[in-house]
């Protein structure tokens, strides 16, 4: 059966995925009740229909950095998306192009920054993490400045990785290879197209330091032992030094962090929860990014993740103060489920829904999108 929605692509992701892959992309931290909520808080936003307008006209195209887009979507950086199809970062990255949509290179990708970048025609963006080892974070910042990758998304929301239970209870965890191999055997579609053939599995960005190891045990334990706890403001001098382009600092959940970006100088931050993955208990997205558009006006971009699933999701979001949204999980799943293609058709959902929903709100343009489309 097509898929309909991307809730229809999680299904078919769950089905085609090891156990393992499946529990890693879809869970949160701890008990989920922020990945819930970041879901929960968007449906519960209601808007307000709109009739006898003239909507024969709907334009869905947006400027983010000075990037055209044909819609006000950027592919969020996902780890390990190599993993979900086979060489899934370039799979991923030519759909978003394909779609007129932005596209975010993980540091953990599968796929190596040069590898994406001889697959697409335009430049996309590069996501950072702060690691201890800041010889190795300025060799990761040339190689992205030598692909051309037009923005740099510094990710602030992860000095220590939050506990995530589906992991323990799902066999990601050491001690596991066993398991995981019964997992695989059980999908052999996946064995074949990704396990087989998809290869090297190795963390493209990574192999500097991590070498030939290609295990999800090896992945792990260098997050531990190299993300850096200890990181402040002050070290973003450190990235403005070897970064002179765009830079958008992800992870940004509190009013007075916001602030603190925009003094810094960074030119847009990303109102983000990790989608759930961190801190559990946190506010979801869609409650806090009114005050922070409030707080910083037009100060700085502003784009949002977390939660959405549809295109009046990005309605929502774009309604409540983000200039673009950034979708995860969302894409994540239709790589899982058909690679390219899936992503290719998960975009054209999205954006026949935000186009139906424009519509039925009256609005034919996105600057035409504000709080007064809400009831």
């Amino acid at each position: 059966m097509k898929p309909a929605s991307i809730l229809d692509f999680r299904d078919a992701a769950r089905r085609r995925l090891p156990h393992f892959l499946f529990e890693y992309l879809d869970g949160g931290s701890y008990a989920e009740q922020t990945l819930r909520a970041n879901i929960e808080a968007l449906s519960q936003i209601n808007l307000r229909q709109r009739v006898l307008r003239d909507v024969s006209a709907i334009d869905t195209s947006a400027t983010l950095f000075g990037k055209a887009l044909n819609l006000p979507l950027v592919l969020a950086p996902v780890g390990l998306s190599g993993m979900y199809a086979r060489r899934g970062e370039v799979q991923a990255a030519r759909a978003a192009e394909k779609a007129g949509a932005g596209f975010t290179l993980s540091t953990v990708s599968v796929c190596p920054i040069k590898e994406v970048r001889g697959a697409v025609q335009e430049p996309f963006w590069f996501q950072l993490y702060m690691v201890r080892d800041r010889t190795f974070m300025k060799d990761l910042l040339r190689r992205a400045r030598d692909a051309g990758c037009s923005a740099l998304v510094f990710t602030v929301d992860l000095p220590v990785p939050g506990k995530r239970y589906r992991d323990a209870r799902s066999g990601l965890g050491a001690g596991n290879t066993l398991r995981r191999a019964f997992q695989i055997a059980r999908r052999p579609d996946w064995a074949w197209d990704v396990g087989l053939q998809g290869g090297p599995h190795t963390l493209g960005n990574l192999t500097q330091v991590l070498g030939d190891k290609s295990g999800l045990e090896d992945f792990m334990g260098w997050i531990g032992a190299n993300f850096d706890p200890s990181v402040t403001w002050a070290d973003l001098d450190f990235i403005r030094a070897e970064w002179s382009g765009t830079l958008i600092i992800k992870g940004i959940l509190d009013v007075e962090d916001a602030r603190a970006a925009a003094d810094f100088g960074a030119d847009g931050i990303v109102v983000s929860n990790h989608g759930g993955r961190q801190l559990d208990g946190a506010r979801a997205t869609a409650s806090v990014l009114p005050e922070i558009k409030s707080a910083l006006g037009d100060r700085m971009t502003i784009l949002a993740d977390g939660g959405v699933r549809s295109g009046i999701d990005v309605l929502r979001m774009l309604a409540l103060g983000a200039d673009g949204v950034l979708i995860g999980r969302a894409f994540a799943y239709a790589l899982a489920a058909g690679g390219e293609a899936g992503v290719t058709q998960a975009l054209t959902i999205l954006a026949d829904e935000l186009r139906a929903a424009m519509a039925l709100t009256g609005v034919t343009r996105l600057d035409q999108i504000d709080q007064s489309v809400l009831a």
